[in-house]
């Protein structure tokens, strides 16, 4: 490391103290991101802690900067913040909390940490960074980490209100939290300008049958009934849905195929139009859709 990059790595982590907290954390938030890390010299946790989260600090530029209090030295503003336990680490952005946790965490987890406070920062308008918060959201969102993708969503779209991909991803995050009145409210309240955009197609469908699985009711009920009536094709959909809803995309895609390799135009083609709604719903490049796809062609076709 040369000594201009050292030089700058040096402001990025600094040590803080009680009268300085005002300057270093709360007004410094106001321009970029400020990470808190509360350590004391006995504890063993922050001695692995502290480092890494230094090395991931300076990895981004100065897109957001750390400061360093010592408990032992400062324990009115510990107090202040509640602090139980540590290490402790609190993000401040635009003067507030925002964000935090208490006590060791992977790199990986370090990683998306500090990555999440860099999205929420005001100054965090530039398409590279719009771009990297989005790729972090996503994975939250694969990783299941509904609460935390929703937060970041709804940060993009505060930054750039024309991000289509973070108006679908507040939805998803809503299914993924199970509120889905949420999810119908967000949709309907969508922007002119965005709503009829081709990328909410799938979410849009997703809404629509995880609200109607929810009128279906108990899964394990529909699947005996489909068991003791093989022929009732009502039931056999409302299974498929039911378990689309839950994530079992694979078999539910194949009970409607069953219904419709037995009577293709059943109910005026109501499990074809559902299948459609279905597979419109996944990704378009997903293997079982494609694959759906193609069964639904070759039944049509046949």
């Amino acid at each position: 490391m040369d000594l201009v990059q050292k030089k700058q790595n040096d402001q990025l982590v600094t040590d803080g103290s009680e009268s300085t907290f005002m300057d270093d954390v709360v007004e410094a938030s106001k321009n970029q991101p400020v990470i808190v890390d509360f350590w004391a010299p006995w504890c063993g946790p922050c001695k692995s802690l502290g480092p890494a989260l230094e090395a991931e600090i300076n990895n981004h530029s100065g897109k957001v900067k750390m400061v360093k209090i010592d408990i032992d030295q400062n324990q009115s503003i510990a107090q202040q913040m509640r602090i139980q336990s540590i290490p402790a680490v609190f993000a401040f952005v635009d003067g507030q909390p925002v964000d935090g946790f208490q006590g060791a965490k992977t790199p990986s987890e370090i990683k998306d940490f500090v990555k999440k406070v860099i999205s929420l920062g005001p100054n965090n308008n530039a398409d590279e960074g719009l771009e990297s918060a989005l790729e972090m959201a996503e994975k939250m969102l694969e990783d299941g980490e509904f609460s935390d993708s929703l937060e970041v969503f709804l940060a993009i779209i505060d930054q750039d209100a024309k991000t289509t991909k973070a108006y679908a991803g507040v939805v998803k995050s809503y299914l993924g939290l199970s509120e889905l009145n949420k999810a119908q409210e967000f949709i309907l309240n969508l922007p002119g300008d965005i709503v009829g955009k081709k990328e909410l197609i799938p979410v849009k469908a997703q809404v629509e049958l995880a609200s109607q699985a929810e009128s279906y009711g108990d899964t394990s009920k529909l699947r005996q009934l489909v068991l003791d009536q093989p022929e009732n094709h009502q039931a056999r959909m409302e299974l498929a849905v039911s378990l689309f809803s839950k994530g079992n995309a694979e078999e539910a895609i194949e009970l409607l195929l069953e219904i419709l390799k037995k009577d293709l135009h059943w109910n005026e083609g109501s499990a074809r139009l559902q299948l459609i709604k279905l597979l419109d719903s996944m990704n378009a490049n997903d293997s079982l859709a494609l694959k759906g796809r193609r069964k639904l062609s070759s039944i049509i076709f046949a």
